[in-house]
């Protein structure tokens, strides 16, 4: 099944939306959330005015021209902080992949190509929340993610991503 990776482009940010939907953690037998929640300001920063701040980063995953998954980062000042907040140098990420995709290593290339490209960007590390329920906690801690801070039923997750010189 041959999938590309690479920079999102500006006719595909309507996919940020609909992959910041399907981000949403819902516990095994719990109605989705409605599609509302998207306006709401603590979810919708995640992806509102994509591309207008410097460390603003989305790949996505493409299998035979259809856009399947998606991982992206944003950084966030302390007064608006995500939920995976650690400080102001630190992108945030975010990611999902289709249903029909999953636990194929979409995810596992997704996360190690937004890596590699932030730390071209001199960035050092990068964080994100995952509810401890979340099966993808688990890719999250094969791929060299680590626990920061617990808050609620959430975890936020580091991972150093600048090789020392």
């Amino acid at each position: 099944m041959p999938i590309n990776y690479r920079p999102i482009q500006e006719d595909e940010y309507y996919f940020l939306k609909e992959m910041l939907y399907e981000a949403l953690f819902v516990p095994e037998g719990q109605p989705r959330f409605p599609k509302s929640i998207l306006d709401e300001p603590e979810i919708k920063k995640y992806i509102e005015n994509w591309n207008q701040e410097k460390h603003d980063l989305a790949i996505v995953a493409v299998h035979e021209k259809e856009l399947i998954g998606t991982t992206w980062g944003r950084r966030f000042k302390a007064e608006k902080k995500g939920y995976g907040y650690v400080d102001e140098g630190t992108p945030e990420i975010s990611m999902a992949v289709k249903d029909e995709f999953r636990n194929k290593g979409v995810g596992t290339a997704l996360l190690n190509h937004i890596e590699t490209e932030y730390s071209r960007k001199g960035i050092e590390k990068l964080s994100l929340s995952v509810d401890k329920l979340n099966p993808a906690k688990n890719l999250y801690e094969r791929c060299g993610y680590r626990f920061f801070e617990e808050q609620e039923t959430a975890i936020t997750m580091v991972k150093k991503i600048k090789k020392d010189s």
